[in-house]
């Protein structure tokens, strides 16, 4: 993880004016998770500089947000107004927290960048409540526009490169493979397709 953090790291002062581009699709994202995490006690995994924590936090009852990069959970920091979000830099493979410690779970953004998605859902699993919600929207590349090509050409020059390229259908079934019920999806345009995926655990 040593890469992905000196990435992060190195860019999380310019996170916010990247992320301008998509404010449409976060704010139709900020819709959907909004009535999920009313009154819950939420953990977001990747959280960057905190911008989908601070647009819902006065929805939840308590937000932990967590990041591996010690420059974005600064970021973070920095303009942080609410008593009910608490910001810490976590290894979502190793997370602090009890079993069951949580009513939602929030990972946007991270699952198609890490090593082992798979692990890290695992991890989600452990310290998400038995009836608690995982919110996973990922950007989907997997048959992107060739203007989308480009882009993604572009920031894999600049260190950024992906784990796990999918199209919105094989995301869901990656979710489904790895014991999650999708219960609601939507594919949001943005810069890249955005495949908004709420889950709840897979009966066994």
């Amino acid at each position: 993880m040593k890469e992905r953090k000196t990435f992060w790291d190195k860019n999380a002062g310019r996170y916010d004016r990247f992320m301008r581009r998509d404010r449409a699709a976060y704010e139709e994202m900020y819709k959907l998770i909004r009535p999920v995490v009313k009154a819950k006690t939420v953990l977001e995994l990747a959280t960057g500089t905190g911008l989908i924590a601070k647009q819902i936090v006065n929805a939840a009852a308590h937000i932990e947000a967590t990041d591996a990069s010690a420059e974005m959970i600064a970021e973070a920091k920095r303009d942080n107004r609410s008593a009910k979000l608490h910001f810490s830099m976590q290894d979502m493979f190793r997370l602090p927290y009890a079993d069951k410690s949580f009513d939602v779970v929030i990972v946007s953004n991270a699952l198609h960048i890490v090593p082992q998605p798979e692990k890290a859902l695992q991890e989600i699993k452990r310290v998400l409540k038995d009836d608690g919600v995982l919110i996973a929207p990922t950007f989907t590349h997997a048959g992107n526009s060739f203007s989308g090509k480009v882009k993604a050409f572009f920031m894999k020059l600049a260190g950024f490169s992906l784990h796990s390229r999918w199209t919105s259908e094989e995301y869901l079934c990656f979710l489904r493979q790895n014991g999650w019920t999708v219960r609601k999806s939507a594919v949001l345009k943005a810069s890249f397709p955005l495949t908004y995926a709420e889950c709840v655990k897979s009966e066994v």
